[in-house]
């Protein structure tokens, strides 16, 4: 089953990296008191979620930190170092956005947004979603229903309902 409107996130460990290298970070703490903005997507360096996902979110960040959103964070299933280097490729690191890695798919499995796609190499994926947390409830959800689209998704749409 996957998470809905007004459910609360169930506590994940994902990881970061930082200078000196992979770091867990407790989503409860993150989103604990906080307005947060995750947003999920099927991988590192593919088409949509380079060119279309990460960059709606780059052009809105200034716009969501208006309304009071704390952070806004992209999680995708891949280990740190790859989430690392594709944050510095997109300037989305610059732009003041937090890239985390899910390597075992844990956190998006425990959602319900994992999906595989064996023919493309993509394997327990995150599906294309966005959401507005706050104080680790979720209080906006979308999910796009084929991983190859961005727009209800993207970050204008969940900056209108913030």
């Amino acid at each position: 089953m996957s998470i809905s409107k007004g459910d609360s996130l169930p506590d994940a460990t994902l990881l970061a990296l930082t200078s000196e290298g992979p770091a867990p970070v407790s989503l409860a703490e993150k989103t604990k008191g906080r307005k947060v903005v995750i947003f999920g997507l099927p991988g590192a360096y593919t088409g949509v979620c380079t060119t279309a996902h990460v960059p709606s979110f780059i052009r809105t960040a200034p716009a969501f930190a208006e309304k009071g959103v704390d952070e806004i964070i992209c999680v995708s299933v891949n280990d740190p170092f790859v989430m690392g280097a594709w944050s510095e490729a997109t300037g989305a690191g610059k732009a003041g956005l937090t890239f985390l890695g899910d390597p075992s798919s844990a956190f998006i499995k425990a959602i319900g947004l994992d999906f595989s796609a064996p023919p493309a190499g993509l394997i327990d994926r995150a599906k294309r979603f966005s959401m507005l947390v706050e104080d680790g409830k979720v209080t906006a959800l979308h999910v796009e229903d084929s991983p190859g689209t961005c727009e209800i998704s993207a970050g204008e749409t969940l900056l209108a309902e913030v």
